[in-house]
C-alpha cells in the first residue's frame, strides 16, 4: 500500500510539473505566419534547424490568403524558390496553368481558402517546424545570447527561448517593441539620392484595402445602403458619363465589365481589389495601439461595402454578393486587411531605386548578394490619401528587373536577429515592387536560410557567409539574379547565377512595355566591351595579361593562365586541350578561330576559376580579398 501511495505521489507531483512548465526552447522563432513568416519557417526546418511559427490568426500566408489578394503579382516568368513551388502546388490543385489564367491582372489567380490549404500542408511535412496558432506576443527580450519570448495562446502565457528571431509580422511590430530604428512613409530625395522621391519626408504610406471575395449568386444580393455612402466617390472607377475627372487623372477608364473580369477566380469567384477610384483606403495605422487599429480597419471595410453597394446599384451587379464559404469570418471579408506597407528597418544596406535602375553604376556592387528577384514595377497605391493630388506619381516607374540584397534583412544595431515581409530596409520607392507577393516569399525563404545557417555555424547572421547563403538557395532552386532567358530548368541556370553573382559578366535590363526584364544572352559572342569589363573585375582579385582575342582558341590559352595565376589547388581538367571532350562538356562544336560566346566564357570562368566560390564577398558586393 505505501509503494502504491509513493508512486501516486510521484505521478501526481510529476503532473503538476508538467501542467505548469510553459517554458520552450528553439533555434528559430518566427513570429508572423504571413508570406514571408511561413516561407521562413519552412526554410529554415528544411536546413535542420528547430524552429517554432507564431501566428496570430487561423491561417498561414498573410496577403497571399488571409488578406484575400490571390491574384499573383509578378514573377510570372520566375518561379524562384518558394514561390515556384507554391505556385507549381496551385497547378496541380487545379490542373494546368491555364486553369489559374481566371483573370487579367494576374496569371495566377486562385481561391485563398485554397492558398491556406498549400501552406498549411507544407508545414504539417516538416519535422523540424512547430506552428502556433492564435499566439501573441506579449513580450521580448535580447539575453546575451539569444531571446526570451513570451506569447500567449487562449489565455495561457508560454515562455520561449530562442537562438535567432526572424520579425515576419505585417507591419514590424517586433522591430518596435525591440526600439530598432526605423522609417516610416515617404523619404525626402536628398536622403538616398532618388530623383523620383518626394522634396521633403513625410509619412504618408501607401492605401490599404480590405479586399472582397464575391460570387454570382443568382438572385437579387443587394446589401443595405452602408452609412456615409456617396455614389459619386466611384463614378471614375469605369468608364462612365457621370466621371468628369477622367482627363485629369492621367489613367484609363475600363469598361464597367473589367472590374469583375481583372480579378476572377477560379470556381466563378471574383476578387474584388480595385484600385482605381474603388476599394483602396487610406489610414496610418502602423504605429496605432492594438486597440486603434481595428477601428481604423473597420472603416476600410466599410469603404469596401460601399464600392459593393455601387457595383451592385450603379453598375447593375445586383446578383453579386461576398461569398460565405471562404473566409472564417462572421461577415464574409478577409481575416486581415491588405498591408502594402510597413515599417522599414535601417540595415547594414538599403536598397534605393538607383540599385535597381543602374545596379553595376553604383559605388556598392548590392547586386552581387542578391537573394531574391522581382520583376513588377514600381506601383504605389496614394490615389485614396487625402491629399492625394500633391504627392508624387510613382504609379508604374519603370525599372529593369532587380535582384534584393542579403543586406536588406539584417539590422544595423540587432544581433541574432533577422527582417522579413515589408519591414527589409529598402527605400520607400522601391517598397512599391519588393512588397509584391512572390517577392515577400522569397525574402522569407532567405531569411529562413540566413537563420538556420547562423544556427549551424554557432554566429549572427550578419556573419554568414553572403556565398553560402546564395550557394543554398541555388540548391533550392532560387534565383539570385533575374534572368529571363535562363530559366531554372536550364543545364546551366547555376553556372550563369554564380557568374552573374561576381559581376564578372553583366546583365542587360530593359523595358518591353509593362514588363520588367534582365536577360544574360548567353549565345550572344562576348564583345570587347564585354571583355572589358570582365577584366576590370578580375583585376581587382588577380593582376592578370588580357588575352590575345576573344576566339575560342586564344580564350582557352587564357584560361589556362588565370588557373595557374590565381593558385587554385584543383588541376586543369582534361578536356581543355583535347577537341572533341571540350565539345561534349561545352555542347557544342566550337570552332576554335570563332569567337567566344557569352555562356562558354561564363562556364569556363566557372569550372576553371571558380570565382563565386574562390572569391568571397561582404554585405556591400566587396570582394575579401584577405581570404
Amino acid at each position: 500500500m505505501r509503494a502504491r501511495i509513493a508512486t501516486l505521489v510521484l505521478v501526481l507531483f510529476f503532473l503538476g510539473v508538467s501542467c505548469e512548465k510553459t517554458s520552450m526552447e528553439t533555434d528559430v522563432l518566427v513570429i508572423g505566419g504571413g508570406s514571408s513568416g511561413v516561407a521562413a519557417a519552412l526554410s529554415s526546418a528544411r536546413e535542420g534547424a528547430e524552429t517554432t511559427l507564431l501566428e496570430e490568426g487561423p491561417w498561414l500566408g498573410g496577403m497571399l490568403t488571409a488578406a484575400g489578394v490571390s491574384a499573383v503579382d509578378g514573377n510570372t516568368k520566375l518561379p524562384s524558390g518558394i514561390w515556384g513551388e507554391f505556385r507549381d502546388s496551385l497547378i496541380n490543385r487545379y490542373g494546368s496553368k491555364k486553369a489559374l489564367q481566371t483573370g487579367w491582372v494576374s496569371n495566377h489567380l486562385f481561391e485563398p481558402s485554397l492558398g491556406n490549404q498549400i501552406f498549411q500542408n507544407m508545414v504539417k511535412n516538416e519535422p523540424f517546424l512547430k506552428p502556433y496558432f492564435g499566439a501573441k506576443v506579449i513580450a521580448i527580450e535580447k539575453k546575451e545570447k539569444g531571446w526570451k519570448i513570451e506569447f500567449s495562446i487562449s489565455n495561457q502565457t508560454f515562455t520561449l527561448f530562442a537562438k535567432i528571431v526572424i520579425d515576419a509580422t505585417e507591419l514590424g511590430d517586433i522591430i518596435a517593441q525591440l526600439g530598432a530604428a526605423y522609417d516610416v512613409g515617404m523619404d525626402s530625395r536628398k536622403t538616398h539620392g532618388e530623383d523620383i522621391a518626394p522634396e521633403k519626408e513625410n509619412n504618408v504610406i501607401q492605401d490599404l484595402t480590405y479586399v472582397m471575395i464575391l460570387k454570382d449568386h443568382g438572385k437579387d444580393m443587394t446589401i443595405e445602403k452602408p452609412w456615409g455612402y456617396d455614389p459619386e466617390v466611384f463614378y471614375c472607377a469605369s468608364e462612365s458619363d457621370n466621371c468628369k475627372m477622367g482627363e485629369k487623372m492621367n489613367r484609363t477608364l475600363w469598361p464597367k465589365d473589367s472590374l469583375l473580369s481583372y480579378g476572377r477566380l477560379p470556381n466563378g469567384k471574383v476578387m474584388i481589389n480595385w484600385p482605381i477610384n474603388g476599394n483602396d483606403y487610406y489610414v496610418n495605422a502602423i504605429e496605432q495601439t492594438e486597440e486603434e487599429r481595428p477601428q481604423l480597419f473597420e472603416k476600410a471595410k466599410l469603404k469596401s461595402l460601399q464600392f459593393l453597394y455601387y457595383l451592385q446599384t450603379e453598375l447593375g451587379f445586383n446578383t453579386y454578393g461576398l461569398v460565405d464559404d471562404e473566409f472564417p469570418t462572421d461577415d464574409g471579408f478577409p481575416l486581415i486587411p491588405y498591408h502594402r506597407e510597413s515599417r522599414r528597418i535601417h540595415g547594414i544596406t538599403t536598397l534605393t531605386v538607383n540599385h535597381i535602375a543602374q545596379p553595376y553604376d553604383q559605388q556598392q556592387a548590392l547586386y552581387r548578394t542578391g537573394i531574391a528577384v522581382g520583376d513588377y514595377p514600381v506601383d504605389h497605391h496614394h490615389a485614396s490619401h487625402p491629399d492625394a493630388e500633391n504627392l508624387p506619381e510613382l504609379h508604374f516607374y519603370p525599372v529593369p528587373s532587380y535582384n534584393l540584397p542579403m543586406g536588406c534583412l539584417l539590422p544595423k544595431t540587432i544581433d541574432d536577429f533577422i527582417v522579413a515581409e515589408k519591414s527589409i530596409s529598402v527605400t520607400n520607392i522601391v517598397n512599391g515592387t519588393t512588397r509584391l507577393q512572390p517577392v515577400v516569399l522569397q525574402i522569407g525563404q532567405a531569411a529562413g536560410v540566413m537563420a538556420a545557417l547562423s544556427i549551424k555555424k554557432d554566429i549572427s547572421p550578419a556573419k554568414v557567409s553572403v556565398r553560402k547563403v546564395q550557394n543554398l538557395l541555388l540548391e533550392q532552386g532560387g534565383y539570385l539574379l533575374p534572368f529571363l532567358d535562363v530559366p531554372k530548368d536550364h543545364p546551366r541556370f547555376k553556372v550563369y547565377q554564380r557568374i552573374g553573382a561576381t559581376g564578372i559578366l553583366k546583365g542587360i535590363g530593359m523595358n518591353v512595355g509593362w514588363e520588367n526584364q534582365t536577360w544574360f544572352f548567353p549565345d550572344m559572342e562576348l564583345t570587347k566591351p564585354d571583355l572589358d569589363h570582365a577584366l576590370s573585375v578580375l583585376k581587382k582579385l588577380k593582376d592578370i595579361p588580357p588575352p590575345v582575342s576573344t576566339k575560342n582558341e586564344d580564350m582557352l590559352l587564357w584560361f589556362k593562365k588565370l588557373h595557374t595565376l590565381f593558385s587554385l589547388h584543383n588541376s586543369l581538367p582534361d578536356w581543355i586541350n583535347d577537341t572533341i571532350t571540350l565539345n561534349n562538356f561545352l555542347g557544342t562544336e566550337v570552332a576554335p578561330m570563332g569567337n567566344i560566346s557569352r555562356g562558354n566564357f561564363a562556364l569556363l570562368l566557372d569550372e576553371i576559376i571558380d570565382p563565386f566560390h574562390t572569391q568571397p564577398i561582404d554585405l556591400q558586393g566587396k570582394f575579401i580579398l584577405d581570404q
